[in-house]
């Protein structure tokens, strides 16, 4: 079984992004695939380790993306390949449905192990985010004999029919594929630089108000479930302020309700801790996971209480490929690199890099009106200067001067004005410093800076 072959950890431009090679690929995927399925960067990748992609031009980029939070460990992580590697060649599938295997078992056993709480554990494995969390909707419904759902403002679950509907933003993910599954219920959640009456009364204010609206508009005893993303992903990178959270699990708690924490974007050491919720000590009744899980492999999962997971009768939980036996190799070395490298320890180190510099450029630039975030999950949010109105257009600019020069970086919010950057977890500290050289020369490029 060969090594994986590291790529110099550095950033290489040959030709201008994205190159002749890589347009003549985009020609063909435009030719090929549907138009639905955008690129955010259409440089065609042929290797990846580290914190760098080396594309089909020969270029080398600095990744502040991780194909969104998932290449925690990297793109090509020893323990993963070897893991994966092996395991393929064993076999591929076998249904775990129909003949299990022993990798499904440990995985679960490594979930029901490293998600908050000490209470006993079930899980099962599916494919991608979304469909864990449908699936955490059915075992609520189905341990709570309740139908509503409840979600919050900015959330993000994912593009299936159900997740659609619970996700919060239109464009691009729900416009013109309704009508969406009934009995879902959107209320305010607690964003600090956006509430009206200031950060200070954020907490206490918008879980009052998402509680009055659930027992007035749905009422508590027909809530099946309450699903929130710990830090909101796609919505921007909002970290709720703090006692928010702690007074809808003890709201969820007094009234049976299941509280369900989608960690897809925050687990797996992602936020400096091993899952978001260990921040306040959240202990979710169910936690949602993928992404991060496996290295780079689809794999997914809902983890939680016993009892609720036991809800769902025999073969009510399932899909031919969940738990796929490489998929499930591959989690178990991605970790095992977890565990090994200290990346919780990684993240932290990225966060007190990325934020202090770029805390120091919210006093260069006023288009700068949020720096947030945690562990190598981090954000801006871009304004019009003088003001909080939300400045898409600077964000576009700026995310395409970065990718101009080497460095793929993405972008988030309702508002479309959030930069969120996402590193892998091993990325070397000399590649970090130089993409926040390159961030800073992209705003300076837009020529606003303070008064």
């Amino acid at each position: 079984m060969s090594a994986v072959t590291p790529l110099p950890q550095e950033r290489r431009l040959v030709t201008a992004i994205p190159g002749p090679k890589s347009q003549e690929l985009q020609a063909r995927k435009l030719g090929a695939v549907a138009a639905g399925v955008g690129t955010t960067l259409p440089v065609y990748v042929t290797r990846a380790n580290g914190g760098v992609l080396e594309d089909v031009d020969g270029n080398s980029l600095i990744d502040f993306g991780s194909g969104i939070a998932v290449t925690n460990v990297g793109n090509s992580a020893e323990a993963v390949v070897a893991k994966a590697s092996e395991q393929l060649a064993a076999f591929t599938h076998t249904c775990f449905m129909v003949t299990p295997y022993e990798g499904y078992v440990a995985v679960a056993e490594q979930l029901n192990e490293l998600t908050p709480g000490d209470h006993e554990k079930r899980t099962a494995l599916f494919n991608s985010g979304a469909e864990a969390v449908e699936n955490a909707v059915k075992i609520a419904r189905a341990y709570t004999k309740r139908t509503a759902v409840v979600v919050f403002d900015h959330g993000y679950h994912g593009r299936t029919n159900l997740t659609m509907g619970l996700t919060a933003k239109n464009m691009p993910y729900k416009q013109g594929f309704g009508p969406f599954a009934p009995e879902i219920y959107r209320v305010p959640v607690a964003y600090p630089y956006r509430w009206l009456t200031g950060a200070e009364n954020c907490a206490a204010e918008a879980a009052a108000q998402a509680i009055d609206i659930i027992n007035k508009q749905i009422g508590a005893e027909n809530v099946a479930a309450i699903i929130i993303e710990p830090i909101q992903g796609e919505g921007g990178f909002i970290e709720p302020a703090k006692g928010f959270l702690p007074a809808i699990v003890e709201y969820a708690k007094a009234n049976g309700i299941v509280f369900v924490a989608d960690e897809i974007q925050t687990g797996f050491c992602r936020t400096g801790q091993w899952f978001a919720c260990d921040d306040e000590g959240i202990v979710p009744d169910l936690i949602t996971t993928a992404k991060g899980i496996a290295g780079g492999l689809p794999l997914a999962a809902v983890t939680g209480r016993a009892e609720i997971m036991d809800a769902a009768h025999a073969g009510g939980l399932g899909g031919t490929y969940g738990g796929n036996p490489v998929a499930c190799a591959a989690a178990l070395g991605a970790i095992e690199t977890m565990k090994e490298q200290d990346l919780v320890g990684k993240a932290q180190r990225i966060g007190e890099v990325m934020l202090g510099r770029l805390r120091s450029m919210q006093e260069k630039f006023d288009i700068i009106g949020d720096v947030r975030g945690r562990g190598a999950m981090i954000a801006v949010e871009l304004v019009k200067p003088g003001g909080k109105e939300p400045n898409a257009e600077a964000t576009a600019a700026i995310a395409k001067a970065c990718h101009a020069e080497g460095l793929v970086v993405l972008t988030a919010g309702t508002y479309g004005n959030v930069l969120r950057f996402l590193p892998p977890l091993v990325m070397p500290e000399h590649l970090l410093n130089e993409g926040l050289d390159i961030i800073e020369g992209a705003f300076a490029l837009q020529g606003v800076t303070a008064a």
